[in-house]
């Protein structure tokens, strides 16, 4: 049966109460998920350069092209490197208040880089914001001492260290994004929903119905009357014979 687009929205209106019902528990469960039950996640940041610090400049006081290409292309090694047991086994030993091995400060670490800049950031999540700017500094600090004793350069400075916050904000969760998601993916099921039932109720309603898929006229209806609307009409009907009656009585 094919349904035109001003059958999708009679369906849509015959049931919104239930569609707009599992959207809104849909976002109150989600709210409530994330702001009670999921614990808060921060994150600290470094910055580092990759620059020789004797690079030469030339006479017209610009750095030499192929050094900051070189520089460039030296990222990528160093993101890698920063992230083996090479580097963090020495952050695990020279910083044992932390009481991570390498590898869990490896699946810590997050490293990142935009196209052709000397720049890294180096990225730490943790649940105590202090705890995250501690690791991601010292991560740093190793990493600028060690690697001029791995490629026998002195071209890594740092550049802004992971500060201090008095009220640092987590990046996990976003209850907000998260009642977002929640609520549309809630609405799209709904919707499914919706039809679903639509297309399993083979019941016949009215009398466009009947000659919709049966294809005769509606010669007569019975309407269905509420218990209400029973003893109304029966009490109007009864105040209707009282004034009947006293309207003759009168008469009379």
């Amino acid at each position: 049966m094919e349904l035109e687009l001003k059958d999708y929205f009679r369906i849509i209106r015959k049931r919104w109460i239930l569609l707009i019902g599992i959207v809104l528990l849909a976002g109150a469960a989600s709210g409530i998920y994330s702001y009670m039950f999921i614990e808060k996640i921060y994150q600290a940041s470094t910055k580092l350069i990759v620059n020789k610090s004797d690079a030469k400049v030339m006479s017209n006081d610009q750095l030499n092209l192929n050094d900051i290409n070189l520089n460039i292309r030296l990222i990528d090694t160093y993101k890698e490197i920063i992230k083996t047991p090479a580097i963090m086994d020495i952050v695990a030993s020279q910083f044992p208040q932390f009481n991570l091995t390498a590898e869990q400060l490896i699946d810590k670490v997050r490293v990142s880089s935009v196209n052709n800049t000397q720049v890294m950031t180096v990225i730490v999540q943790d649940k105590s914001y202090e705890r995250a700017a501690d690791i991601v500094n010292a991560i740093s600090t190793v990493f600028q001492a060690e690697i001029s004793k791995i490629y026998k350069v002195d071209n890594v400075s740092i550049l802004n260290q992971a500060k201090m916050l008095e009220h640092p904000s987590p990046v996990k969760p976003n209850p907000k994004l998260n009642i977002a998601i929640a609520m549309i993916v809630a609405l799209m099921i709904a919707i499914g929903i919706v039809f679903l039932l639509e297309y399993l109720d083979d019941s016949i309603k009215t009398d466009a119905d009947v000659e919709k898929y049966l294809g005769v006229p509606t010669l007569a209806m019975i309407t269905r009357v509420s218990h209400d609307e029973l003893v109304a009409k029966q009490e109007q009907q009864s105040s209707k014979r009282q004034v009947g009656e006293t309207t003759n009585a009168t008469i009379r």
